[in-house]
């Protein structure tokens, strides 16, 4: 009786979401579940509508457990947008096509809007008239603008003509659920996606093994190096007037750092995925702190989402188009938007308005620049100035509030003392030396990844089993007892 009592509880954990535990790609459940759905996968690959009914229950259910009933609204969305670009396609009025485009704007945008920016929208109107505002308790969807933003490049992309819209719901609803890119991207395009469900290839041997290799990086790069440098930055961030500056100064790197490891580690795990089940998603990342200038690092950082800004929000602007008054004005407003975008909070916009200012600056000095002889040494401090700005800008992205971030800058340029150096060494050795590797191997040449790479998919099936035990070791190893969520899961 106790024996079912416990089976049937089991069963109802999985059936049921739990809003303390949204399953993740760091959750053990999800890797237990996809060891099965793998090779279910396999035998209906070559059967492409029973794949994709099977890939879809997948991920709605992947969904629901992490966000619940909201899963609804994903299906809703696609519905709704699959039918508008049916519309737009087969209609010849412009004036009927704009506004079916506009609606379907304000309806993705206006769910976003409402789960991510209401509370903020509503506390600093209430600030403004003198109001006493009381949060609503709203659950967000996990992702909901990693989806919202691959919905409307669908859509807009059909209003341009630069696609044809599918005629197969299925198609949509797949692209649209894809759970590797559901919960944090990255922000694949119909465009670049749905030729490749529509050919419905196999997997080659290099794509399954690369994948392999991918998802393996992304786990080292979360499960040990994200989580565990995160322990510190995070008692940090807490207490600022608690520690020196050198302390501080010492969070603000290794925050760096982990923001890197963390979402770059959940694109790699992504990606991985999606080439282990014969689907090319793209790069997300291109070791961005090697950037000589902040323009070249937006080139590297989240490439899918800058230049998803760049293509639906820059360009649309006007671009570049209308002389350097309106296009620094352009890339102030994409910026912001950027900055708003990955938080409902003030110390988001600075962040990105900081961003703004400098691409600005940068354009404005270019010129000059280029005058300048590329040598090691004008290489090193451009290389310096960059990495410097983009981790004193991260104070604000990581910080909760301004007054926390003022204490963590005061501290760094009023208390800044090289003495307190051999201590926290003796005291944070492990964490010194883990921040020290991270550096080093984010300035390993990308020749010799893709030599690692290449060997590892032409390594025997022993060899490769035995890295993979020494990476769960490795996991083990270093687990904090509480496990650190993905930082872009609630964008």
């Amino acid at each position: 009786m106790i024996l079912n009592e416990i089976d049937m509880t089991q069963l109802l954990s999985l059936l049921t979401f739990n809003r303390d535990e949204p399953m993740l790609f760091t959750s053990g459940l999800f890797w237990v579940l996809f060891l099965l759905f793998l090779p279910v996968y396999a035998m209906l690959k070559s059967r492409r509508k029973k794949m994709m009914i099977f890939v879809i229950a997948f991920s709605l259910y992947f969904f629901y457990k992490s966000s619940g009933v909201f899963f609804l609204l994903l299906v809703a969305t696609s519905i709704f947008d699959w039918w508008v670009a049916q519309f737009i396609e087969s209609s010849k009025n412009r004036t009927e096509r704009r506004i079916a485009l506009t609606v379907s704007l304000v309806f993705s945008l206006g769910i976003l809007l409402y789960f991510k920016y209401c509370n903020f929208f509503m506390s600093n109107f209430e600030a403004v008239i003198g109001g006493n505002f009381q949060p609503m308790d709203l659950i967000m969807p996990v992702g909901i603008s990693f989806y919202t933003f691959r919905t409307i490049s669908y859509v807009v992309d059909v209003y341009r003509g630069k696609i044809q819209p599918v005629d197969d719901y299925l198609d949509h609803l797949f692209f649209l659920s894809y759970f590797p890119c559901l919960v944090a991207g990255p922000i694949v395009r119909s465009c670049d996606f749905i030729p490749q469900l529509q050919q419905n290839k196999p997997a080659t041997r290099e794509m399954i093994y690369g994948g392999l290799w991918l998802v393996m990086l992304g786990i080292l790069k979360k499960a040990v190096f994200a989580d565990y440098i995160a322990q510190y930055n995070n008692i940090a961030f807490g207490n600022p007037t608690g520690y020196t500056g050198f302390e501080l100064l010492m969070a603000v790197l290794g925050f760096a750092m982990q923001i890197y490891c963390d979402f770059s580690g959940y694109s790699d795990m992504a990606i991985g995925l999606g080439s282990i089940m014969g689907f090319d998603l793209g790069i997300n990342f291109n070791y961005p702190y090697r950037s000589l200038n902040v323009t070249e690092f937006w080139h590297r950082w989240h490439i899918t989402l800058s230049t998803w800004l760049r293509d639906y929000v820059y360009i649309p602007l006007g671009g570049n188009r209308h002389g350097k008054v309106r296009q620094h004005f352009n890339l102030m407003v994409t910026m912001l938007l950027g900055g708003l975008w990955h938080g409902a909070a003030w110390t988001f916009v600075v962040w990105g308005a900081g961003h703004g200012v400098a691409l600005c600056v940068h354009k404005l000095c270019k010129p000059w620049l280029d005058t300048i002889p590329s040598t090691r040494i004008s290489r090193f401090f451009s290389w310096l100035l960059t990495f410097s700005f983009v981790a004193f800008l991260w104070i604000f992205f990581r910080a909760n509030t301004f007054e926390a971030a003022g204490q963590v800058i005061t501290g760094i340029f009023t208390d800044f003392e090289w003495a307190y150096l051999p201590v926290f060494l003796k005291r944070r050795f492990v964490w010194c030396l883990m921040l020290a590797i991270i550096y080093g191997l984010h300035f390993v040449p990308r020749r010799t990844w893709d030599y690692l790479r290449v060997r590892f998919i032409d390594a025997p099936w022993w060899l490769k089993l035995v890295i993979f035990i020494a990476l769960i070791q490795l996991v083990l190893q270093f687990a904090s007892a509480t496990v650190q969520p993905f930082l872009y899961s609630q964008f």
